[in-house]
């Protein structure tokens, strides 16, 4: 068997290569219509998916036009469809301008034409068209301050929606008589359609009192205009959204990593694709299960890896850097201290974790000694926010760069007998 990095990395991959969109149209494909195919997108894995669409329409004998957004150096090679990139998590002009003319496109389709929409995790800040009324200064503020208060991404993409002229189903109001159909790739806990990128698509009435509830549940603070737009902006008319395929899930991405596991003789259980909290909480939850594996052999004997899914989030207090998987794996190993024939690794599916240039970190049983060795406090490496650093200064971060994908956090705790 090979060792414990080759073991981790390995399933990692696996995950990865099932969550990418390449031959996942095939046999869902809509019919050629008679006028144009406008493809539309946005998205961490928008420009990845454009370049399989095209690769699947042009087999069957299709033509296509088009644009999709996507975050800076996620772009992919097309032919027809246009690649745009801007700036993620924090949206900017680049994404604002895409977004304006995305929507342009949209209404020139007729009813001779398709509009196929191509939505994966981040099109929420991707797509930042603001509601009228709202500045993308506004956006960009309210934006930071979500990310920093430690709300899961359900209540971030409802606060998106209600600011929003192009989310929560205003693109697909403003196809009108064209056939619509919408591909996507979750990156949502529970891969609900509607909160996948905020589902522009996806019609949904949100009721702008509950997304104000969720600013005052952390203490964000908005002007008053945006209260007032929030407030103005439901989506009031009946809209049809269209065929929706979904084209890879964090559910995929972990069966394929369990049966790399099965294959490696390794007995895997996969304990959710959709599990939510503090990065923290999270982890001292993952250790106690696996304490049980160690001492008890239950829920599962080793050898054997723990897998999961889902989206962590992580409440900034201190200074250091170090994104939501950093965080977990180094709560996760504190919690633990690391016992023999222990390993782990935490990614982002994207490639990167937060705001760095990390996928994520892993760790083995050396890693506590490699600490003392190097005179790094890894309890106070956590309290800061910084679990970053600290697995840079131990050469255990993982970089993949952009990995043209997005179903969300890979988390495999490898446990030997």
């Amino acid at each position: 068997m090979q060792n414990d990095a080759e073991i981790l990395h390995a399933l990692f991959q696996a995950a990865l290569k099932a969550a990418l969109p390449d031959g996942k149209f095939d046999g869902r494909l809509p019919a050629i219509p008679k006028g144009r195919t406008i493809v539309l997108g946005a998205g961490k894995a928008s420009a990845r998916m454009a370049a399989a669409f095209e690769e699947a329409w042009t087999h069957v004998g299709g033509t296509c036009e088009g644009l999709v957004v996507t975050r800076y150096g996620h772009g992919a090679p097309t032919r027809f469809i246009e690649i745009v990139e801007a700036a993620h998590p924090v949206p900017d002009e680049a994404g604002l301008n895409a977004a304006r003319r995305i929507l342009a496109l949209a209404r020139e389709a007729g009813p001779d034409d398709l509009v196929v929409c191509l939505i994966s995790g981040g099109a929420s800040a991707l797509l930042s068209l603001p509601a009228e009324g709202v500045s993308l200064a506004d956006k960009q503020a309210l934006n930071r301050a979500l990310l920093k208060s430690g709300a899961p991404i359900g209540e971030m993409n409802l606060v998106r929606k209600s600011l929003s002229a192009i989310k929560g189903g205003r693109l697909a109001a403003s196809v009108g008589g064209a056939r619509l159909v919408t591909y996507l790739i979750s990156d949502v806990p529970g891969d609900d359609p509607s909160s996948i990128g905020s589902g522009p698509t996806i019609p949904e009435r949100v009721d702008p009192e509950a997304a104000l509830s969720i600013l005052r549940n952390y203490a964000i603070d908005v002007p008053d205009s945006v209260v007032a737009a929030m407030r103005s902006n439901a989506l009031e008319q009946h809209v049809e959204g269209g065929a929706v395929h979904m084209l890879a899930t964090p559910k995929m991405a972990l069966d394929a990593a369990a049966a790399k596991a099965r294959e490696l003789g390794l007995h895997p259980l996969i304990l959710g694709d959709a599990i939510e909290g503090e990065a923290r909480e999270v982890a001292r939850v993952m250790a106690g299960i696996t304490q049980s594996v160690v001492l008890h052999g239950e829920p599962i004997t080793a050898p054997c890896v723990l897998l999961s899914g889902g989206e962590t989030t992580v409440t900034v207090r201190g200074k250091g850097r170090g994104g939501r998987n950093a965080e977990f794996l180094l709560a996760l190993a504190l919690s633990l201290k690391v016992k023999e024939g222990v390993s782990a690794i935490a990614c982002d599916t994207d490639g990167i974790d937060g705001s760095e240039d990390n996928a994520g970190a892993w760790f083995d049983v050396r890693l506590f000694d490699d600490a003392r060795a190097r005179g790094i406090d890894l309890a106070s490496y956590l309290a800061n926010n910084d679990a970053y650093t600290a697995f840079a200064h131990l050469d255990r971060l993982v970089m993949t760069g952009p990995t043209l994908t997005n179903v969300n956090d890979f988390r495999c705790i490898l446990i030997r007998p």
